[in-house]
This record gives C-alpha cells, sequence and structure tokens, in this order.
C-alpha cells in the first residue's frame, strides 16, 4: 500500500509542471491538416494503452487516415484515446473473453474499417490471428500473421526449425515436452551451456537464464523437475551464446520486409536507438521471404552476436516492438503498412533518428539510483520522449496523470500487487500478468 502511495504521490507532484507545458502546447499548437490521402480509409488499431499503438494512430492520421482505437474495458482511461489522431475509441471484450472476436468485427463493420493493425500483447496475438479470416469476410484487410504462421513462429522450437531449414543460424534447440529428455542429453560435453525457456508466454519465468548443466546432476534435475514442464506446457532448451543482443520490429507484406528497426536490446528496455546491422537485416528479409506470399504482419525477433560475429535468431514475437516509436513523425511509416513497396525498394528504416524515451520512467531511475542520474540527464538531453508531441500534448499529461494514477488506484482498492509501472505499454505489471 505504501508503494502505491507513493507512487501516486510522485505522480501528482508534477501535475503542475505538466500542466503548464500542455497548455503551453495547445495555445502555441497549429493544427496542421492530415495529408490528403490517394484512398482515404478507416484504420482500426487495438491495443489502444500502449505507445506503439499512438504513433501508429499518428502516422495513420498523418497520412489522412481515419483511426479507430480499441481497447479492453481496464484500460477505457487509456491516454491514447484522447489524442488529435484518434477519430474514435471503442471499448471491447478482453482477449480471452469468448466474446472478443465477435465484438473486434462488429467494431470493424459499424466503423466502416478498410485495416486493422493489432497492437497486441503476448496474450492477444494468437486471438487477433484467429479472428483474422472474421474480419476479412467483412471487407477488413488484416496486417498480421494468419493462425498457422502466427503459431509457428511463436512457438520457439518451431520458428528454430523455419529457420533452419530457409539456411539461417540459430542455437542449437530442443523442444522438451518432459524433465526427463533434458537429464538425456549429455550436455556437460558441449562446448557452450544450455538454458531452458518456456515455449508459452511466461511473464514470472521469463528471463530465467540458469546454465545448464549445474554443478552437480542432482542439482540439474531438482532445477529441470521444479519447471511446469509437459506436453501442454513444452519449453524449448537452446544453447546458451554470450555476446551482444540485439532485437529489431519488421513490417511484412506477401513475405517481403517493408519496414526495418534494429536496436541493442536489454531486459527491462525503455530506451531505443536504432542500429544499422546490414548482417541481422539480411537474416530478417531472407526468413520472411522464405515464408512465400501471404506471410503478411508484424514481427520482432531476438538476435544474438557472437564475438566472431556470427548472428543467430533466438526468437520471434509476432507483434509490434516499442522500437518503431523511432519512426514517430516518419511520413513513410504509414506506407509501410497499408501499401505494397515499389519493387527493389529497399525497407523502411529510422536512420537519423533521435533516441527514444520515456521521460518519468528515466527520473524515477535516477532519483532511485543517483549514480546513474547523469548519465540519464545525458539521455534525455540527447532523444525524445516517446509519447509527447508538441501537436499532440494530451496524451502526455493523461498517462502521468489520469491513465497510471486509476491503475494504482484500481489496484489499491483491490489490493492487488504490482511489480513495476510500465509506462510504455500503459500498465502495471503484475505477478502472472499477460
Amino acid at each position: 500500500m505504501g508503494r502505491t502511495l507513493g507512487a501516486l504521490a510522485l505522480l501528482q507532484a508534477t501535475l503542475p509542471v505538466d500542466s503548464v507545458v500542455t497548455a503551453a502546447a495547445l495555445l502555441r499548437r497549429r493544427r496542421a491538416e492530415p495529408a490528403p490521402a490517394a484512398q482515404r480509409r478507416t484504420v482500426l488499431v487495438s491495443g489502444g494503452k500502449m505507445s506503439k499503438s499512438l504513433v501508429l494512430a499518428r502516422a495513420f492520421h498523418a497520412a489522412g487516415h481515419r483511426v479507430v482505437l480499441v481497447e479492453s474495458g481496464r484500460y477505457r482511461l487509456t491516454a491514447h484515446r484522447f489524442s488529435r489522431a484518434v477519430d474514435a475509441f471503442r471499448v471491447v471484450p478482453h482477449e480471452t473473453d469468448p466474446a472478443y472476436a465477435a465484438a473486434l468485427v462488429e467494431v470493424a463493420r459499424s466503423e466502416g474499417a478498410d485495416v486493422y493493425v493489432p497492437v497486441c500483447s503476448p496474450a492477444s496475438s494468437i486471438a487477433d490471428a484467429d479472428v483474422r479470416a472474421d474480419l476479412e469476410a467483412v471487407g477488413c484487410e488484416v496486417v498480421h500473421l494468419g493462425p498457422a504462421d502466427l503459431r509457428m513462429v511463436d512457438d520457439k522450437a518451431s520458428f528454430a526449425e523455419a529457420a533452419v531449414a530457409a539456411g539461417l543460424a540459430v542455437p542449437d534447440s530442443y523442444r522438451i515436452t518432459d524433465p526427463q529428455q533434458v537429464l538425456d542429453l549429455d550436455l556437460a560435453g558441449r562446448p557452450r551451456p544450455y538454458i531452458l525457456k518456456s515455449i508459452p508466454y511466461d511473464p514470472v519465468r521469463r528471463l530465467d537464464l540458469t546454465l545448464l548443466p549445474r554443478p552437480t546432476r542432482a542439482e540439474t534435475e531438482a532445477f529441470v523437475r521444479s519447471l511446469p514442464i509437459s506436453p501442454e506446457q513444452p519449453w524449448i532448451l537452446q544453447e546458451f551464446v554470450e555476446g551482444t543482443e540485439y532485437c529489431t520490429h519488421g513490417t511484412v507484406r506477401d513475405g517481403r520486409l517493408q519496414m526495418h528497426v534494429c536496436c541493442r536490446s536489454s531486459a527491462w528496455q525503455l530506451t531505443y536507438d536504432h542500429v544499422d546491422h546490414p548482417g541481422i537485416r539480411a537474416w530478417v528479409e531472407t526468413f520472411v521471404a522464405a515464408q512465400g506470399e501471404g506471410f503478411t504482419g508484424q514481427v520482432s525477433l531476438d538476435f544474438i552476436e557472437d564475438a566472431d560475429g556470427v548472428v543467430r535468431a533466438i526468437e520471434c514475437n509476432p507483434r509490434t516492438h516499442s522500437a518503431i516509436t523511432l519512426l514517430d513523425g516518419h511520413p513513410g511509416l504509414a506506407a509501410a503498412y497499408l501499401e505494397d513497396a515499389p519493387a527493389g525498394a529497399p525497407a523502411l528504416e529510422p536512420v537519423g533518428a533521435r533516441p527514444t524515451y520515456w521521460t518519468y520512467h528515466e527520473l524515477y531511475l535516477g532519483l532511485r539510483h543517483p549514480r546513474s542520474l547523469p548519465g540519464r540527464l545525458r539521455t534525455l538531453r540527447g532523444g525524445r520522449d516517446a509519447v509527447f508531441d508538441a501537436a499532440d500534448p494530451v496524451p502526455f499529461w493523461w498517462l502521468h496523470h489520469v491513465h497510471v494514477p486509476a491503475l494504482l488506484l484500481g489496484n489499491l482498492v483491490r489490493l492487488r500487487p504490482w511489480l513495476k509501472i510500465d509506462l510504455n505499454i500503459g500498465k502495471l505489471v503484475e505477478p502472472a500478468g499477460d
């Protein structure tokens, strides 16, 4: 309770400053008219609480399209619904609700949606793939992988197999459905250690990098048998490669990479800076091309580059990556999603873009760890906030003074614990959350 009240107090302490900044931006703002689109379309964007949905809404609006933002009831106070880029906001059931698909189709029908771009969580990516055929039946194109493609890349083991089939490098991997499979392997004789990762998304154990084998066989067995491994909940045993880690976002249409962002990565990343890495871009282009026509959607891949310069893909997350914030304001962003690029055109990249961050996250960490404050301030000077836009300032104000406080109060009333405030995805990270 004390932690929640403290967070509320810190957020509201800055209310006067943010109110002045927002008011000044509104008074000075010159309302620029959206560019005239050759074909004005209505674009349905989900994940309304997330910063990346705001980036896409602004891009589609600037290109002259109409934007309908959707989110579940818990996040109906999302800051982004008040963006000037959003023409309509609709509440739909949570993706685990059996009524989710029908509700989304009804929104698409009633709003006359031409395109659906899901900005989904790990838990909702499959639901959005499964509703693809129903949306296309009412004339709404879907920029999201179909059910079979999505399940293939979302499964760490089958993704590794597909990459190997395309002639691409991945760490040595095994699908594990029984702890005994791990114990039957002679891991001690391998040149590198291995780690176990849940194939279904596991928010609690996803950062566990326990190296195998353990010092003794008994310790290895105790660790492996402590995990919920079963045919219904398979895991992947993967070679642990040391090196530089990268995360990427790719927007793909019919097996062609239309947009590519690459950044160095970390466990709790909330700053992004584009890195031009031809080897990684070539890996992604080769992989998506190998999947053929019909492979359309968003793929975010994690890579490791070892000391010899060999690039290996670790896994693929078939959804929008927050690194897309680096393309906020880019005039080509909307087209990368909605139009087929001319033959031979390179993928859109945020070359020269300023790094993005979330101001309050940087300031909080600087105050919590004073020695890091000079570096945090350098980050603030050298980059730009991922949410704040002088031409569209209300979402920034609402995020910090209504959206997040409302979530904190809701958890306080229900006595629900939380691990951290994630300003990027507009939610409280909770134990066993999505």
